[in-house]
């Protein structure tokens, strides 16, 4: 991973490296556990360590939502390890024995996301379903993919979205979607209905899908790009902590990779308790906190409104600065509705 970072890059690349200095301080703030912890000691931390050894010391009934993008059933390498394809019974059964650890530490109203490609799906819900509520499937697009000869070209990622039992949070509200309006229509008295002509194009605000097509997949000149070869866009794990969690509530993620998870729950006023096995990444995942700072800036999301991909105004605002999130819940004036 050194080596990645040290290589010639770009002039306008903005993907956030790690140097030796960065890796000799990042590491200080890790933590390990072997024996149980309060949720005072794991509060807001990365706990370098193996998702196996570090459950079981976890606390009681800590958590309010877990984002989990396990490695999917395909050989993959993340920096020093590597995950090997199996044979899907036995992907489902290396799924269930994390899987079911999660019980114990969830809060009563808990929700829980679980990220998988086509090969991984099916295991997932098989698990899934012997523990949670299955709620719904998200199928997000993916604008990145190789083109293939003899299949079809994969572009999209399923999300199975659980809950521990019939009663959680889910607001609505707080991830609808602007989206460009092809056929403005207007009332008898020609008024727009359900839309608003704004100075960039007529737009309307619409309740969200399980069908994600605005995610843009992170690359060199975005600069929440990192070199991690699975990185989860912020905007779409955003979606999930402002959907499936309140202001202060506890955001767990057990395989935190470059730290995308704790990155979007700080920046939404959440908790966070993040698992990473890889030392590097819980150092990259550091960083990316430290660069967070008080800074609020989600790329696709504005004025408490997710834009569509490409939209115009999606990541500046008409003096061409960034905008900066709304924290506040409230996000919806009447003449939007």
């Amino acid at each position: 991973m050194k080596d990645k970072a040290l290589k010639h890059r770009a002039p306008r690349n903005r993907t956030i490296t790690l140097i030796d200095s960065d890796i000799s301080n990042f590491k200080k703030r890790l933590i390990k556990i072997g024996k149980p912890v309060s949720l005072e000691e794991i509060e807001n931390k990365t706990i370098h360590q193996d998702i196996f050894e570090a459950l079981d010391y976890l606390p009681d009934s800590f958590v309010d939502l877990v984002f989990v993008d396990p490695p999917y059933n395909l050989n993959k390498t993340f920096n020093l390890a590597s995950f090997k394809e199996m044979e899907s019974e036995k992907y489902e059964q290396w799924l269930d024995s994390w899987v079911v650890k999660l019980i114990r530490i969830l809060k009563p109203h808990a929700s829980v996301y679980i990220c998988g490609d086509w090969k991984s799906s099916g295991a997932i819900f098989n698990v899934a379903k012997k523990y949670f509520k299955i709620q719904n499937r998200i199928t997000f697009e993916r604008e990145k993919g190789r083109g293939a000869k003899s299949n079809w070209k994969n572009c999209s990622e399923d999300i199975w979205f659980c809950t521990l039992s019939d009663k959680y949070h889910f607001n609505v509200d707080a991830v609808k979607m602007k989206r460009k309006v092809i056929a403005p229509y207007k009332d008898e008295n020609g008024k727009p209905k359900d839309w608003e002509d704004g100075d960039n194009g007529k737009y309307r605000i619409t309740h969200p899908s399980n069908v994600w097509t605005d995610i843009t997949i992170p690359f060199w000149s975005m600069p929440e790009n990192t070199d991690h070869p699975t990185q989860k866009p912020e905007k779409l794990v955003a979606k999930v902590i402002l959907a499936s969690s309140k202001p202060n509530d506890i955001v767990f993620d057990p395989f935190l990779g470059s730290g995308t998870t704790s990155v979007v729950a700080k920046k939404l006023g959440r908790r966070y308790v993040g698992i990473e096995i890889d030392e590097h990444y819980c150092c990259l995942a550091e960083k990316r906190l430290d660069i967070t700072g008080n800074e609020k800036n989600i790329q696709g999301y504005s004025d408490g409104i997710f834009w569509e991909r490409n939209t115009l105004n999606e990541q500046m605002n008409g003096n061409g600065k960034e905008n900066k999130v709304e924290l506040s819940e409230n996000l919806f004036n009447s003449k939007l509705l």
